[in-house]
């Protein structure tokens, strides 16, 4: 086959079609299973999956978990479909930590042990080790799940225990966890507080780092993937008459931070991150007539220009981008945070 002149042509067609259908065509012979499983392959069918159209909501409740496809012209779901998690666990008691690239870290809660799983191919990995590695405690430790200059997936544990203070790293690679040191203060590392789950954006990861009361310390954490270092950059400038918080999301591979603040009416700054500060983009006042309660969130963009805003309460509000300033905000049916992700269907795997 690699003698033919249609070799290019076939490798093309292959890497556009979608995640399911790749595996399916692993069969059909012997040479197409050897392709299809070079990393190449799999590099570039990733850079071709990763568009609106596949993206996939994956919903976790006590009793299923199901995937459901996008539908980006209404903001709605299609048909769902079940999906049996691979490995054991008690009642669903999975948490989605982060994901990338069809990629899921997760946690069972049960044991606390950390996994990578694609529940595309279904395919998971394991990445705790009997020297108490990869084992995370919800609410101290932080996450972050990202690729390096050599298409190495590597996961970033922030671990704040009792007696254990420390920052690790997982390579897919190797298969291994190390430490590396943490060169920034160290009181970030205190309980006192929050870290957000990691944001991968232009070979960073980024973390809000705040403090766990009004008018306390909020900073952004960068980890720079492929030197290892760690620096801090400032929170955008809010005012300090409320909770505050910031939630971070790529866009395109520019990052943005939905930055809020205030108690039952919440003030919310869309800003975008140029060098190292922080541009504001949109304002949006006040929102008095719905009841944001004390926190709001953003889930994901999508690209037809809508952002998704979210109480903690579990209540979902669509904010339309072209409209200037904000005027509405339309309820819609989500489940997020820890029982929910949105992904895109990969075949990366796992493990090497």
């Amino acid at each position: 086959m690699a003698d033919l002149p249609t070799h290019t042509i076939v490798f093309e067609i292959l890497t556009r079609l979608p995640a399911k259908d790749v595996g399916r065509s692993k069969s059909v012979c012997k040479q197409w299973y050897a392709l299809l499983s070079t990393q190449d392959f799999v590099k570039i069918h990733c850079s071709r999956s990763v568009v609106s159209s596949n993206q996939r909501v994956l919903l976790i409740d006590d009793l299923t978990c199901s995937v459901r496809p996008i539908i980006s012209n209404n903001n709605d779901y299609g048909p769902s479909s079940t999906v049996t998690f691979p490995f054991h666990h008690q009642n669903n008691d999975v948490s989605i930590l982060s994901h990338l690239n069809g990629l899921l870290c997760v946690c069972l809660n049960h044991t606390y042990e950390l996994l990578l799983w694609n529940p595309t191919t279904t395919a998971f990995k394991r990445l705790s080790t009997p020297v108490s590695h990869g084992f995370y405690i919800n609410n101290l430790d932080a996450i972050g799940l990202y690729v390096d200059a050599d298409d190495d997936y590597k996961v970033l544990h922030i671990k704040r225990r009792s007696g254990v203070l420390g920052v690790y790293v997982y390579s897919r690679e190797v298969d291994s966890w190390r430490n590396i040191p943490f060169i920034t203060r160290q009181e970030y590392l205190s309980p006192h507080f929050n870290w957000s789950a990691g944001t991968f954006c232009g070979g960073t990861l980024y973390f809000t780092v705040c403090e766990c009361w009004i008018g306390g310390t909020n900073v952004v954490i960068c980890f720079d993937v492929n030197s290892e270092q760690f620096k801090e950059i400032s929170f955008p400038p809010v005012p300090y008459n409320g909770m505050v918080q910031g939630v971070l999301v790529n866009v395109k591979n520019v990052l943005h931070m939905f930055a809020s603040t205030g108690m039952f009416e919440m003030a919310i700054d869309l800003r975008t991150l140029q060098g190292d500060y922080w541009i504001k983009v949109l304002s949006c006042p006040p929102i008095p007539p719905i009841s944001l309660s004390l926190w709001c969130d953003i889930t994901h963009y999508v690209t037809n220009g809508n952002w998704f805003v979210m109480t903690k309460l579990g209540k979902l509000f669509t904010i339309e981008m072209d409209m200037k300033p904000f005027e509405c905000f339309y309820p819609v049916s989500w489940f997020r945070g820890f029982k929910g992700a949105v992904f895109v269907q990969t075949i990366v795997s796992p493990s090497i």
